[in-house]
This record gives structure tokens, C-alpha cells and sequence, in this order.
């Protein structure tokens, strides 16, 4: 195993939307497949039929492709161990379970559905195991004769697990190093099931051995499921993968698994995509149509479980390849916050240029309708681009530098305004306008002038001068604002505020 390439896969079932940890775990696959030069799988697990939601694979497929994370070989992109869909491996498994009942260990188990649940009721701890099978109907306590007339006449079975008694079973995990378990808590899970398809049990150990996966990396919810596939890998006589269990990501008061209904609470998406529900319509908000960068988001699951082992925070994907281990991954739960989540993605916007900040700007605000002159944006966007989080919050900072105020602020003109404001500030206006240098510089130094003539402060007329440019008292910084629009639109908005503030 050791010599072997590094060979992973991500392996979610289409029952609904992805969640941010199943990202996470793919997130984790891929570092560790492309620091090692190895392959990374994705195989859709969809055993369980009766939760098969329509759509749901190609939103795992194009939430990984926004997210960058790459396949060598999968259900979309093929490749020499195939089929990667587990509904098309059905009769694979077959065999194997045959080979278990053969090898005796596994049986076929004959009780209803019925007389189980009469047996849970009965008692409320009871389970499926080797204290309990030897007086249930299955084929460890019927004849061979009973067992083979029941399979003639096509009597519904499962195939069981027959967990062994009185064994202490060792997984060797790479975050939580030995977890050792007594098999006596072991139930006999099911293996193979009445409607002719496996379990994820038997279905995914068969795969991961046929598609010579060396490495299962994944949520810590399957750490109870671990000593039973390592048993199955025992009663194969195959070489068991290596194991990782990743920590749960928890809600932000830290107390228990992040959840749908937390981010629906608290007001921020779990799944990387927006998610329209086909049965009920209702719709999930995702993190790309919040005006994340796909970027932000991989940086900010990278952090949330591992660390690098210094203060450095935003990393690219490839840094994020060549300093990834799973050593560093902890083993209690990461505590996610969602302001952190907009820090990463603030960060990302910064480290645009102009150039392509002013791009996203104007293609955005194109798609809302809004025609944006791309020369004058791109002086705009340095001037407000720290104000924000998303682009979508850019026009909110700037769209006065590319339309003139329809109304001004009560409060701000109750504060600002006085009754020879207007007056003052477009006498001054006109003198700003005449001057053949309209450069910041220049503009200062007439204003001063003007401040010293008319023995009145600087907030009197610069507070009055951009609620006539902006309508508020919101903005960069005053002359920034005036240089841009230029003299014929800086005149005629101080006119129009002149005509239209009125005070009593």
C-alpha cells in the first residue's frame, strides 16, 4: 500500500443539495491527491433509491467544478475503473455478497419488517447482533433445507454482517490515531438489501478495493461505521485504505453540526450553490449567487478543520496544495463564522486589480439592467472598493458618480442645511468652476481661500457641497468625487440642490 500512487475519492449520494462540509471533505481529497502527484475520483453513491433526489448529481458536479477542485476520473469525465454511479455497479455487488455468505461472514436474514419492529418495540436497545441473531429467522438458526426453499420461493431477505463475538477491532485512523472498539456494541448491519441493491456498507468497501482507492477521507459521521468495513476488508483478505475521519463543522455558538436551519436562522448560505427544491420549490441560497468568490470559499473550508502552523490566512489553492497534511487537521469540531466567511471573501475582492474589480462591476450591473460606463467605473472602483464585501454592494457606495441624486436626506439637511447655505456654496461653486486647473490640489486651495474671504469653517460648506453631489452625507472623500464628475456636472448639481432644498 505504501508504494502505491495516492488514489482518493469523493463519494457523496444524490439526495439533496451538498452541504459546505461535503465540500470540505472533497476539498481535502484533492489537496492531498495533487500534493501527492496521485488521482482523485468522484463516484456517486446512490444505493439508497428511495432518497434519490432529480438534480441532484449535477448540482454535486457543477458546485465541486465552481469550487476548482478537479477530477481525474468520475462519474462526468470516465476513466479505466468505471462505472462511477453505484446504480450502475449493481450486479458487481452481487458477487461479493455471495462470496461473504460462502465464506461465512454474512447470512441471509428472512425477518419481516414487522416482526422487527415488534422486536424495537418490545425493547427499545434491542439490536441486530451476535447475542441476538441465534434466536431470529435467518440462515445461521434455519436449515439448509429451509433456507433454500425460502430463496426458491423468493421469500424477501437481507444479507447481514455476522459480527464476531468477543473481539476487539482496531482502526488506525490518520486524525485520531488507534480507536479501538469492542464488537460485542456492533450491530449485523445489513449488507445487502430486499430491493436487490447494497448498502453503502458493502457497496462503497467493493469499490473503494476495485478502484484501488489507498486513502478514504471523510466526515467524522462515519467514524461508528469504520470497525465493520474494517472487518469487511478482513473478510475479503483485502488491504484496507488508510483511514481519516474530519471533524464536524459546528454552528457558530459551537453547539452542535452546522445545519440548513442555522444559516436559514442567522442568515447565511451552507450550500455552495443556491438549491431549488424539485418536490416542495423552496429555494437554499448559495454561496456563489451571495456574491462569493469560489476562492473565498475554498480558502475559508481549507482553515476550518486544519491549520497551516503559522498566522497566514489566505492562501491560493495552490499554497493550500503544497501546505496541506493531514496531520494538521484537528479532531475536535471547527466552529464556523459566517463573518469570517465575509472577511475571506473581502480580502479576495482587494486583491483584484481595478481592472478586473471594475469588469465584474459592470457585468454585474449589466445582468441588473444598468448601463455602466466602464472608463469613468474604472476611476470609480479604487475609491470605494474597501467599503465593501461584495461587488453587489458596490453600486450602493458609488452609483452618485453615475446619476444625480433624486432626493437628499431629511437629517442630513436639517443638520447641514441652514438658510444662506445655498448661497454660500454656490457662489463658491462658481469660483471653483472658473478656475482653469480643476485638480484636487487646486480645488483645495480656492477652497481655503474662499473659507478665510467669508470667515466661515470648512464643515459649513463641504458637508452642504456633498450633500448636493451624493444626497447624503455617505461617500469618499469630497474632491474625489468632484474631479470625477467634472465641472459642468459639479455646477449643475449644486444648482439643483440650490432649487430643491428648501428650509424653514
Amino acid at each position: 500500500m505504501n508504494d502505491q500512487k495516492v488514489r482518493v475519492r469523493f463519494a457523496p449520494s444524490p439526495t439533496g443539495p451538498l452541504h459546505m462540509g461535503g465540500v470540505r471533505t472533497a476539498l481535502y481529497n484533492y489537496l492531498l491527491a495533487r500534493q501527492t502527484g496521485g488521482q482523485m475520483i468522484l463516484r456517486i453513491e446512490d444505493t439508497d433509491q428511495t432518497r434519490f433526489v432529480p438534480g441532484a448529481e449535477q448540482y454535486i458536479i457543477e458546485s465541486l467544478t465552481w469550487c476548482g477542485i478537479q477530477f481525474d476520473e468520475g462519474v462526468h469525465v470516465g476513466g479505466p475503473f468505471g462505472p462511477y454511479r453505484q446504480s450502475d455497479r449493481k450486479e458487481i455487488y452481487v458477487k461479493y455478497a455471495d462470496e461473504l455468505i460462502a465464506n461465512g461472514h454474512a447470512y441471509y436474514a428472512f425477518d419481516t419488517p414487522e416482526e422487527l419492529e415488534a422486536l424495537r418495540a418490545a425493547s427499545p436497545n434491542f439490536q441486530y447482533d451476535s447475542s441476538t441473531r441465534v434466536g431470529l429467522r435467518n440462515s445461521l438458526t434455519l436449515s439448509a433445507e429451509e433456507v433454500s426453499d425460502l430463496l426458491n420461493k423468493a421469500v424477501p431477505y437481507v444479507i447481514r454482517a455476522k459480527i464476531p463475538a468477543g473481539e476487539e477491532i482496531l482502526v488506525d485512523d490518520l486524525i485520531r490515531g488507534e480507536v479501538r472498539v469492542q464488537s460485542s456494541v456492533l450491530d449485523d448491519k445489513v449488507l445487502f438489501k430486499s430491493d436487490g441493491m447494497p448498502t453503502y456498507h458493502l457497496a462503497n468497501i467493493v469499490d473503494d478495493h476495485l478502484m484501488e482507492i489507498t486513502h478514504v477521507i471523510r466526515g467524522e459521521e462515519w467514524l461508528p461505521s469504520a470497525p465493520l468495513h474494517v472487518l469487511l476488508y478482513r473478510f475479503f483478505g483485502w488491504n484496507a485504505p488508510r483511514f481519516a475521519h474530519l471533524p464536524l463543522l459546528l454552528k457558530p455558538d459551537g453547539n452542535g453540526k452546522l445545519s440548513k436551519r442555522d444559516g436559514d436562522r442567522l442568515g447565511f448560505p451552507v450550500f455552495p450553490l443556491r438549491w431549488t427544491d424539485p418536490k416542495s420549490g423552496d429555494v437554499s441560497s448559495g454561496y456563489r449567487e451571495s456574491g462569493y468568490f469560489p476562492e473565498a470559499f475554498v480558502n475559508l473550508l481549507a482553515l476550518l478543520g486544519w491549520n497551516p502552523g503559522t498566522e497566514q490566512e489566505v492562501f491560493s489553492m495552490d499554497e493550500l496544495i503544497r501546505l496541506f497534511s493531514l496531520d494538521r487537521v484537528n479532531k475536535a469540531g471547527a466552529k464556523f463564522d459566517p463573518e469570517k466567511a465575509k472577511w475571506f471573501n473581502q480580502q479576495y475582492l482587494r486583491k483584484l486589480s481595478d481592472q478586473q474589480l471594475t469588469g465584474l462591476f459592470v457585468e454585474q450591473m449589466s445582468h441588473n439592467g444598468v448601463s455602466i460606463d466602464e472608463n469613468k467605473a474604472l476611476k470609480v472602483i479604487p475609491l470605494v472598493k474597501d467599503r465593501v464585501v461584495f461587488v453587489s454592494e458596490l453600486w450602493d457606495q458609488c452609483w452618485f458618480f453615475f446619476q444625480r441624486p433624486a432626493a437628499y436626506d431629511e437629517g442630513v439637511v436639517k443638520k447641514r442645511w441652514k438658510a444662506d447655505t445655498g448661497e454660500l456654496i454656490l457662489c463658491l461653486a462658481e469660483r471653483l468652476v472658473a478656475l482653469p486647473d480643476f485638480t484636487q490640489s487646486s480645488l483645495e486651495e480656492e477652497i481655503k481661500r474662499f473659507l478665510e474671504e467669508k470667515g466661515v469653517g470648512m464643515g459649513v460648506v463641504m458637508n452642504a457641497l456633498r450633500l448636493a453631489m451624493v444626497g447624503s452625507g455617505m461617500g469618499p472623500h469630497l474632491l474625489d468625487i468632484v474631479v470625477l464628475l467634472g465641472k459642468e456636472e459639479f455646477i449643475s448639481r449644486v444648482k439643483l440642490a440650490v432649487d430643491s432644498i428648501k428650509v424653514n
